[in-house]
């Protein structure tokens, strides 16, 4: 969040302002640091991330650290603007910026509970794939396994009462396996097409036909989320 402002005239911006204005000094702010690659700030990271996670069949790594890291900054800066709105010493200009800053915050609260929901959509969608799955929980935070966990305890409740008490005794689970017949058990659709969008010159990729594929930076492609498992593991792509 870029908020640099030179005040002009010859009254000097309030120290409240200053705060505001110049509050990415602190040293624990997460806007600091070299970013890993292309010089991305927390918020085009976590962007990035969010994007991957909504076009993801599959349950991607929590960006726990980054997340905490963006919410404790938010927090400073909601308090910051909280305090300012109350500077009876403020301009109308510096009132007009500070309601910018304040939207600006909320446009990052809203990627942020957007992720966070999305997440949420897929541990509740494969609550039950996840609680038998050790891959899938070391991608979770404890919140989230705890929620899984706890989901499928409910659903397992709700379809026994519901339907399973009534069936013969080898029919009573929802781990059976029948040919032809899809699984009762939802798991992630890892043959579904993405797009990807190489944020670098991709390592050589093979298709599921046997062929290969070269990606230059820049280049989009449509490939089976399997395929491109990997390099977004490797942060080579990106899904669009």
């Amino acid at each position: 969040m870029d908020w640099d402002y030179h005040p002009e005239g010859e009254r000097a911006a309030s120290p409240f302002i200053e705060r505001l204005l110049h509050g990415d000094d602190d040293d624990d702010d997460p806007m600091r640091g070299a970013a890993p690659r292309d010089d991305e700030t927390p918020l085009q990271r976590l962007i990035r991330h969010w994007m991957n996670e909504r076009h993801a069949p599959d349950i991607l790594p929590a960006q726990e650290d980054l997340l905490s890291r963006l919410l404790d900054h938010i927090r400073r800066q909601s308090d910051t603007v909280q305090l300012l709105r109350a500077d009876p010493s403020a301009s109308q200009e510096e009132h007009f910026r500070i309601m910018l800053a304040q939207t600006e915050v909320e446009r990052v609260k809203f990627i942020v509970r957007s992720y966070v929901r999305t997440r949420l959509f897929k541990v509740e969608k494969y609550a039950r794939y996840i609680t038998t799955n050790v891959d899938v929980q070391s991608r979770l935070t404890g919140p989230e396994l705890d929620h899984a966990r706890r989901h499928a305890t409910l659903t397992d409740n709700h379809f026994y009462y519901s339907v399973l008490q009534s069936l013969p005794a080898d029919q009573m689970t929802l781990d059976d396996e029948v040919p032809f017949v899809p699984p009762m058990i939802t798991e992630p659709d890892k043959s579904r097409a993405v797009f990807v969008h190489a944020r670098q010159k991709c390592s050589r990729i093979r298709l599921p036909d046997g062929g290969t594929l070269d990606m230059e930076k820049g280049h989009i492609s449509l490939l089976p989320y399997a395929t491109a498992e990997h390099l977004i593991a490797r942060e080579e792509v990106e899904l669009v």
